[in-house]
């Protein structure tokens, strides 16, 4: 029996518990004898630690989202050593205390990181030999933050080619330790959407991201000032007051959707539509640019997601809709334009291009070095 590891953070919903979910799925169905176990770090170390943090950062982004970018930006996005040693150093041997216990009680072969802190904690053991087990960090944004762990980690998951470079040119880590594996997606979401809709009206359009709250929602439908030339699909995601908000309007172009957790559910839901709305996380925008749709945003967190929309801009990956007083003009323009169309394709196959194996191919191999190595038999 092989011991997996698998550490997100926070038990909110979030991409870093997405690309845990979508990880152990595939181990588990690979290799039926390998175990693997999810655990939200902060709330293993403490219950109300996690709900206290999770609850401030929610308020903090939400009410003071310019001055939340700022910090981000200033001390968690560059080398983490500033806020290391200004803010959390004296905290940090409880969280060592926490994951070397954590670690002898599991006893785990491998330890995956889809968070940064859990990461940077692990790297700080591994430096001293108290943990030995391989840890590999999978990053799930398209930048990677300073609080993650660099050195001393054995391998790196990374979004794109020049994530690539940084670790080698700035951290010194070994290129045979980093592989360009994109965010991770499942499986089932990796096929292409196949193009059948031929002259078909309305366009059909998905929104996500409706857990952030009406406000964004709202915006976009009275900016579109009713709109018929589109069909509406809302994500309303765990958001009930937004999904019984729009119920409430019974117009038939604009169907609200509860939280779909099956993934066959949600990639039919991709295949029916000829666009996406959503935030720029990093999960969602690779399941929508593996299934080749264009892509559009009506607004960002601070922090992560606007790190991220400035690389998906600068690579030409997402349209940025913020901003403009006219959106059906926008999104018309892209969805009937067949050479900006095209150009948007070859976008998104340049940036495909230099991905060298899935995440879960890159794992399979790992774990089957794993098994060679210790003569273990998994299926």
């Amino acid at each position: 029996m092989m011991r997996i590891l698998v550490l997100p953070l926070f038990q909110m919903s979030s991409g870093h518990h997405k690309v845990a979910d979508t990880l152990i799925d595939f181990l588990q169905k690979q290799f039926p004898t390998v175990l693997c176990k999810k655990v939200d770090f902060l709330s293993y170390c403490n219950e109300y630690i996690e709900k206290v943090i999770s609850e401030m950062y929610l308020r903090w982004i939400r009410s003071h989202p310019k001055l939340y970018h700022h910090v981000y930006k200033t001390l968690m996005y560059p080398d983490f050593g500033r806020l290391e040693f200004v803010h959390l150093e004296p905290w940090l041997p409880y969280f060592e205390y926490k994951m070397k216990k954590m670690v002898e009680k599991e006893q785990p072969q491998l330890i995956i990181c889809t968070h940064s802190f859990p990461s940077r904690i692990l790297q700080r053991l591994k430096k001293r030999k108290v943990v030995k087990a391989p840890v590999i960090n999978v990053y799930t944004d398209f930048f990677m933050n300073g609080i993650w762990g660099k050195r001393g980690i054995d391998y790196h998951f990374v979004p794109h080619a020049d994530a690539k470079r940084e670790l080698i040119t700035k951290y010194h880590i070994k290129e045979e330790q980093i592989i360009v594996t994109g965010i991770p997606v499942h499986e089932k979401l990796m096929s292409k959407k196949v193009e059948n809709r031929g002259k078909r009206r309305p366009f059909h359009l998905l929104l996500a991201g409706g857990n952030q709250g009406l406000g964004n929602m709202i915006d976009f439908f009275e900016k579109m000032e009713g709109s018929r030339a589109f069909q509406y699909s809302v994500l309303c995601g765990t958001n009930k007051k937004l999904y019984e908000e729009i119920s409430s309007w019974r117009q038939p172009h604009i169907r609200p959707l509860p939280y779909i957790s099956d993934i066959e559910e949600m990639n039919c839901l991709y295949h029916e539509v000829d666009a996406v709305i959503t935030k720029p996380g990093g999960v969602t925008v690779s399941e929508v640019l593996h299934k080749r749709l264009p892509l559009f945003t009506i607004g960002y967190l601070p922090g992560q997601e606007q790190i991220n929309l400035r690389y998906l801009e600068e690579k030409g990956l997402i349209y940025n809709l913020s901003g403009l007083d006219d959106y059906e003009q926008r999104i018309l323009h892209v969805l009937n334009d067949e050479v900006e169309q095209n150009r948007f394709y070859k976008r998104i196959a340049e940036y495909f291009s230099q991905i060298e194996k899935t995440a879960q191919d890159a794992l399979k191999e790992i774990v089957m070095v794993y098994e060679r190595e210790n003569h273990v038999l998994l299926k």
